[in-house]
């Protein structure tokens, strides 16, 4: 395994690149992809926890926050008041899918066939469409009680023996759910510790073959996720310490600067957090780079229409 720090450079790029036109690079978008539109998980469990009286410090931790209130009022309570204030601000305010810097637009001009996301909102999904890209919506169904409030509503899996990820039928997969069906909404600790047991089931997977493939083979382009995240966390205990076969795997990991004290030994940490899950897991090739979501997009921007205006 090499895990690499330092500056994201000139030669990371040209391999990121090179993966893109080969339609091998899969894109997870976090949270951060979608601010200042959508509030981050550390301020609204800030807002929450002075709101509900929360009794611990941990203030800033959103499932922890979240499963707080759904204890002293009801299982769905938090995941009803997130659906309502994420559906009240993007009525009032939504990306404009085609600045320079905006992560979902630029990420949907990768004419990409698979788009893995975190985030509860459709703003990955319009940007596709607003390039007429006939995308489609899939949610993993990580636990029974959603398959079956699923099949009571009526909504069948996208992924089936007719349809694959494609450029022109690309698809946006819902790894937490989507405030569509709020049931779906992967939030409280409860919800993580059922979503790290389903996932490490291998009789039952959640994950379609389809999506595992694409964890197999591509290089991962994260966006918008920061190292205290527990979206982060989760994403790559559970999905990478399961699938010991994977090789010659590039993760493009990308933090926002506030999260830290010290950058150069937070990336020193992230060596060592990688290097703990990936250790067993293949030859992986880790880059970090430093900044915001709007920052990596606009540099990216750059690099694709210079690589493109060079062929």
């Amino acid at each position: 395994m090499s895990v690499d720090d330092g500056v994201f450079g000139e030669k990371d790029w040209v391999n990121l690149l090179w993966y893109i036109k080969k339609g091998k690079c899969t894109p997870f978008i976090g949270a951060g992809a979608c601010y200042p539109y959508l509030p981050l998980g550390s301020k609204l469990a800030s807002d929450w926890a002075k709101e509900y009286s929360y009794p611990l410090k941990d203030v800033t931790d959103l499932p922890k926050v979240a499963q707080f209130m759904a204890i002293d009022n009801f299982d769905m309570f938090p995941k009803n008041q997130i659906t309502e204030i994420f559906e009240e601000r993007i009525k009032k305010n939504s990306p404009d899918y085609f600045k320079k810097d905006d992560p979902h637009g630029l990420l949907a001009d990768l004419n990409l066939p698979l788009y893995i996301t975190t985030n509860y909102d459709s703003f990955m999904f319009n940007a596709l469409k607003s390039r007429r890209r006939d995308s489609k919506r899939e949610l993993c169904r990580w636990s029974n009680d959603l398959e079956q409030m699923l099949k009571l509503k009526g909504i069948k899996p996208v992924l089936n023996s007719s349809y694959k990820p494609s450029v022109q039928e690309p698809l946006v997969y819902h790894l937490h759910g989507y405030l569509e069906v709020p049931e779906s909404i992967i939030l409280t600790e409860s919800d993580y510790l059922d979503f790290m047991v389903r996932l490490h089931e291998p009789e039952n997977s959640i994950l379609h073959p389809e999506i595992t493939i694409a964890l197999a083979s591509n290089a991962l382009l994260f966006i918008g996720y920061s190292l205290a995240d527990w979206n982060f966390r989760v994403l790559f205990r559970g999905l990478f310490s399961g699938l010991k076969s994977m090789a010659n795997l590039i993760i493009a990991v990308q933090l926002r600067p506030n999260d830290v004290i010290d950058e150069t030994n937070a990336i020193k940490y992230l060596r060592k957090y990688f290097g703990s899950i990936l250790a067993t897991s293949g030859n992986f090739k880790v880059r970090v780079y430093w900044g915001e979501a709007t920052e990596f997009a606009k540099e990216l921007r750059e690099h694709w229409d210079m690589s493109i205006h060079a062929e």
